[in-house]
């Protein structure tokens, strides 16, 4: 990448030239979007509208979490609450690929309608290159279809403008720096949500539980790490895997769900190490997830994989 004043420059003036009338920027509260909705707002001002939508797939307290952000930032926005529908759209879908191209497909849905409502003929997105990368494309493999890329159906009614489209996520993370974007330093999450750390038919039940064990896992790490007993890992989650397993609540049998661990060092995403969490902070997740959801997860895994061979996110 250019020098990061360098780069804003020349990517507000690229937004400008592109946009010529009204848009809608699709914000997470990831670094990614978050730094597009920064660049597009000083870019076009007013003529841009940050749309939030509420997947019911989020993590804890995510919505507030945003709105606080995109308050701070002075950006227009709207929260859309569109969880049912899509919770029905996602009725019965296993397969990763299914998931995100569905996902994917709904988000552009919702952009249109609010599109319309403003009178946007422009849609921004946070892309960034690992997610056109692993999308495929004629010359490259799919690893994994980004919702925001090989997600996006063939007809819409927006012009997709991306201004981060070649930039890795450190390189994104020395933008928001520059910007002050407060989320500079947080940790990836995907567009899919929750959706793809259920490894299960994405009902609201099942949601909840990874939701609750995602909350434990981040907030034991982050414990941990301000407490001097490890390092902060580039990205760290909780997964709600498909199979159950028998177990002892008390003098009962039990049988219960399984919560894998992960944890990983990276830089851009693209080749990960599995973070080297102490023993007993492991413990401490594990004895907190099962003792904070006794009846329905009885055992916890932690994934020790790098990427390669595997992603960092399970699908």
């Amino acid at each position: 990448m250019q020098g990061t004043d360098d780069f804003i420059k020349d990517a507000v003036e690229s937004i400008k030239v592109k946009i010529p009338g009204k848009a809608i920027i699709a914000c997470s509260g990831g670094v990614d979007s978050m730094v597009s909705a920064a660049l597009a707002s000083k870019a076009i001002g007013d003529r841009l509208l940050a749309v939030y939508v509420d997947t019911g797939l989020m993590r804890k307290g995510e919505t507030e979490e945003v709105r606080g952000m995109l308050k701070e930032m002075g950006i227009s926005f709207k929260i859309v609450d569109a969880a049912e529908e899509f919770f029905a759209s996602l009725k019965g879908v296993t397969d990763p690929e299914k998931k995100r191209k569905t996902i994917g497909a709904m988000f552009i849905r919702v952009f249109e309608r609010e599109a319309e409502g403003f009178g946007a003929e422009y849609l921004v997105q946070g892309t960034i290159a690992p997610d056109w990368i692993e999308s495929g494309d004629d010359v490259r493999h799919t690893i994994k279809s980004h919702h925001n890329v090989g997600g996006l159906p063939k007809e819409m009614g927006m012009t997709v403008v991306e201004p981060l489209w070649d930039l890795y996520k450190e390189e994104v993370r020395e933008v928001a720096r520059a910007l002050g974007v407060r989320s500079s330093e947080r940790q990836p999450f995907p567009g899919p949500a929750l959706s793809v750390r259920c490894l299960d038919e994405v009902t609201p039940e099942n949601i909840a539980v990874v939701r609750e064990a995602c909350f434990i896992v981040e907030d034991e790490i982050k414990k941990a790490a301000a407490g001097g007993r490890m390092d902060l890992p580039w990205q760290y989650f909780a997964v709600l895997l498909p199979t159950r397993s028998v177990g002892v609540h008390g003098d009962r049998r039990a049988y219960g769900r399984t919560i894998a661990v992960r944890a990983i060092c990276s830089k851009d995403g693209m080749t990960a190490t599995c973070a080297k969490i102490p023993m007993d902070v492991l413990e401490e997740i594990s004895a907190r997830i099962t003792g904070t959801m006794k009846d329905q997860v009885n055992r916890v895994v932690y994934d020790i994989t790098s990427k390669p061979p595997a992603t960092i996110e399970w699908e």
